[in-house]
């Protein structure tokens, strides 16, 4: 819609050159991971991001392996600028959306990464990329290279195509919106664990006081099924609202033969939920100081069509 893409790349190393020996692929399999990290945290889409790694993958193809300073450097850009371009282009897409909007979610259990390429951070939680789309494609790409990814203001520059100076205000701009990235409490493994266990003992029990009592008072509920499932519109607030609405919804519009699996998704404690098999729903819990501060619900079939089904129970 009339919008100022980035261009690719700059001085003339997108020349073809039959590239494509085992040292090329080699590198480039070798920075795949950080390149997927930086997609979806730009995104908040495993699809899209996917898609922006193999793009890049065929235009790592096309350059000369003589003119790459570095590799990393050079497809951190590559990768950067097709998001910002795809970020520019869908943005009407994503002001239309039905409902609330939560990124895809991304299950990160160990096994499901076994090699450990995924970054697992504060930076890959539903609450940190929602906070990501208060900003606009460009300081996105800045706030995210500077503050999660602890790059230079040098090599910021040449990726997105702007000054340093203009990084610089860029980030505050970004920063005013987001606030500075920094840890928060996190809960120890057996902490998670035990409160999953008891949230999803409440729910299914009906049991409102030990359901509440695993909330904070100031928790906010988010909800997405894109106009595709019955999803909460808006967002809730409050243990005593948040409490009865799961109740509610679970009496109403979860079917009684829902098979959840526990997970970690995006970093945090959750489950999947399965219907004949298949991915019916995510739920994430955000816990803070031994309290579930916000939970994610994402049911809309599209965003839960890169989850596997429902493995088969060992015989």
């Amino acid at each position: 819609m009339g919008h100022k893409e980035v261009p690719l790349l700059e001085g003339g190393r997108m020349e073809t050159n039959g590239a494509g020996e085992p040292s090329h692929l080699a590198t480039f399999d070798q920075h795949r991971g950080l390149l997927f990290s930086v997609a979806y945290r730009m995104l908040g889409s495993v699809a899209d991001a996917e898609d922006m790694v193999q793009e890049a993958f065929l235009r790592w193809l096309r350059t000369s392996g003589e003119d790459i300073r570095s590799p990393r450097a050079l497809l951190i850009t590559i990768v950067s600028r097709l998001c910002i371009n795809h970020l520019q282009s869908a943005r009407i897409q994503r002001e239309e959306y039905i409902g609330q909007w939560l990124p895809e979610p991304l299950v990160t259990d160990p096994r499901s990464d076994p090699h450990g390429k995924l970054r697992i951070d504060e930076s890959l939680s539903m609450a940190f990329l929602l906070l990501l789309e208060r900003l606009t494609p460009i300081e996105r790409a800045v706030f995210l290279l500077r503050e999660v990814f602890s790059y230079k203001y040098s090599e910021i520059e040449e990726t997105v195509g702007q000054t340093e100076t203009n990084c610089h205000q860029i980030l505050r701009r970004a920063r005013k919106h987001v606030g500075v990235l920094r840890p928060r409490f996190k809960a120890a493994g057996s902490e998670h664990d035990e409160i999953l266990e008891r949230f999803l003992k409440a729910s299914r029990s009906g049991d409102m006081d030990g359901l509440i009592a695993l909330l904070s008072k100031d928790i906010v509920l988010h909800s997405d099924g894109g106009g595709k499932t019955i999803a909460v519109p808006n967002l809730i607030y409050g243990a005593e609202r948040v409490g009865r609405g799961i109740l509610r919804s679970i009496k109403k519009l979860v079917p009684e033969n829902l098979v959840s699996r526990s997970a970690q998704i995006n970093g945090e404690p959750g489950f999947v939920g399965y219907l004949d098999g298949k991915p019916f729903s995510v739920i994430t819990l955000h816990v803070t100081k031994g309290r579930i501060r916000e939970i994610y619900v994402v049911s809309n079939p599209e965003k839960l069509k890169h989850l596997a089904n429902l493995p088969a129970a060992p015989s």
